[in-house]
């Protein structure tokens, strides 16, 4: 179970992705992190992989918000983006992105919903 929870393991990450981490961010002070980064890495994989709304999140990572409000933060400030590709870079990862759009996926022509009502025009 463990094995799906944490796809990497504790060393890998202090190893290749802590020092990234830690080279972006910058103690502004104030009490630590209640979810240590790997915890926390290892819970946005798995919301990615799957595709899942963030309030899915197995309770074994922690508070879903948590991870969340970092993962955010991350994606803003392009760390997020960064850890990807210097892994991609260093051969430890790979991924596929795929765009998905009204284009690519075809709907029934019923798909659309319901055609939208005409108000009816005032006479005189």
């Amino acid at each position: 179970m463990l094995d799906r929870l944490y796809p990497l393991s504790e060393d890998a990450f202090n190893e290749k992705i802590l020092p990234l981490i830690l080279e972006e961010t910058t103690p502004l002070g104030g009490r630590p992190p209640k979810i240590s980064h790997y915890r926390c890495f290892c819970a946005m994989l798995k919301m990615l992989s799957c595709s899942m709304p963030w309030r899915d999140c197995p309770r074994e990572y922690g508070p879903w918000h948590t991870i969340y409000t970092r993962f955010k933060r991350w994606s803003e400030n392009g760390l997020f983006w960064k850890i990807l590709t210097t892994l991609k870079q260093k051969k430890c990862l790979e991924f596929q992105i795929v765009f998905m759009d009204s284009t690519t996926v075809k709907l029934h022509r019923h798909g659309s919903g319901a055609p939208k009502k005409k108000r009816p025009t005032k006479c005189g």
